[in-house]
């Protein structure tokens, strides 16, 4: 396993990268986001055969925003979300086949960068996926709606976006938020499984295939 960062960790198995992120509620702020930027760097860099996986850790997978941070820094907001999007962006667009492995709680920018998987898995016993900024009274930004609406049905995304519903795994399978689910002990390697399905598949064709579903979405993110 390479360590690197404090918080984000790759765990290879075979040619599936496992992105652990082990930072309590996993949050979005400065330092989070360049530590995700750079393992996406390090990761687009890899030559060869690659399929991604990325995981929480306990609790949570994400529970978004660092409202915190950003109350003690208020400068900073805007910087991170931007970096945030940026980041919604490129993993909307990886040259790889990605899959969000939900062990926990979904939430916010969460949800929203779980949106950005080619495939998605869901614990099946404990944990929501949730929109709140209707009850937050944030709205979403023009990117953050295009993310979400390049995943989700217009009806399912509605439905998320104004109500602020929070969705256990069953009622996100029902909606096309999710495609699998799983024990809480089985996420991860149900991920990895599907994932490896993918890795030897030409990544060229896989790229150039989500530029042509995605590259709307990308751009109103700021990148392509």
């Amino acid at each position: 396993m390479t360590d690197l960062t404090a918080q984000l960790e790759i765990e290879w198995r075979d040619s599936v990268a496992v992105v652990h992120w082990r930072a309590g509620e996993n949050r979005f702020n400065l330092a989070s986001v360049a530590q995700w930027h750079a393992v996406l760097d390090e990761l687009e860099a890899v030559d060869g055969p690659l399929a991604v996986v990325v995981t929480g850790s306990g609790k949570f997978f994400s529970n978004g925003l660092d409202l915190d941070a950003f109350a003690a820094d208020p400068a900073s907001a805007g910087a991170v979300v931007e970096s945030v999007q940026r980041l919604f962006g490129r993993m909307l667009l990886f040259p790889a086949y990605t899959v969000g492995a939900f062990n926990g709680h979904v939430f916010a920018a969460g949800a929203m960068l779980g949106c950005c998987f080619d495939a998605r898995v869901m614990r099946d016993d404990r944990g929501y996926w949730c929109l709140p900024e209707v009850d937050l009274g944030l709205p979403l930004t023009p990117a953050m709606f295009a993310v979400v609406t390049a995943r989700l049905s217009a009806a399912t995304a509605a439905d998320a976006m104004n109500t602020g519903r929070r969705y256990d795994a069953h009622q996100a399978l029902a909606a096309g938020i999710v495609e699998h689910t799983a024990a809480a002990d089985d996420v991860v390697d149900r991920a990895v499984a599907l994932a490896s399905t993918v890795a030897s598949k030409s990544r060229a064709v896989i790229a150039e295939h989500k530029r042509l579903m995605f590259s709307a979405a990308a751009s109103a993110c700021g990148v392509g």
